[in-house]
């Protein structure tokens, strides 16, 4: 009888430990939401005009840089950089994958701007997108990816070279701050999301 009550009592303990890591698992997944970028209510104008906010992106696995189009200095390094993430990524058969260029100059990155701009960097597929938003958008983006930037004068500005890599919930699972990125690690990490 002893025995008999020490395994029901092991069996009791042992359930109610599993409850608990389902608990704990379930509300992981519920402070993980909270980290989404799709929880942001801006709207963002695309290089076609459409107007989306980024919850229209949730599934896909998003790869995300910060420029402006006037740069001359870093942005060109970071949109090649992300031109040869891309091709790396499609090397490996991935698909699904959207590049995000997020303006940090939403006055004078127009649509109309940022299409010419895809144009002349040969980024026009679908799996390229670049958005405006508003002054306050895209500061508080800006501060969810840890970039920071400041308005030096009309046409110039200092910011952080940072790439990001989101799952396909919008929660940032990468970064990788520089450039001339010519490793593969950032190309593993984007592989890696994309398969979960």
């Amino acid at each position: 009888m002893r025995y008999f009550s020490l395994i029901l009592l092991s069996f009791f303990l042992f359930s109610c430990q599993e409850n608990t890591q389902i608990e704990q698992s379930e509300n992981m997944e519920e402070t993980m939401d909270d980290l989404s970028i799709y929880q942001l209510p801006s709207e963002w104008n695309t290089q076609d005009g459409q107007t989306i906010e980024f919850k229209d992106l949730k599934g896909k696995p998003l790869v995300v840089v910060m420029i402006y189009t006037a740069c001359r200095t870093a942005c060109p390094r970071l949109v090649a950089d992300m031109r040869m993430i891309e091709e790396r990524v499609s090397s490996k058969k991935m698909k699904d994958i959207q590049y995000v260029m997020v303006s940090i100059d939403p006055i004078n990155d127009t649509p109309e701007k940022l299409k010419q701009f895809a144009k002349d960097n040969q980024m026009e597929g679908p799996e390229w997108l670049f958005l405006q938003g508003t002054e306050d958008g895209v500061r508080d983006f800006a501060n969810i990816m840890a970039v920071k930037y400041k308005q030096i004068n009309p046409i110039d500005f200092s910011h952080s070279n940072i790439i990001s890599v989101f799952d396909r919930q919008g929660v940032m699972k990468y970064q990788k701050e520089g450039l001339g990125l010519v490793n593969e690690e950032i190309v593993n990490k984007i592989v890696a999301v994309a398969k979960n």
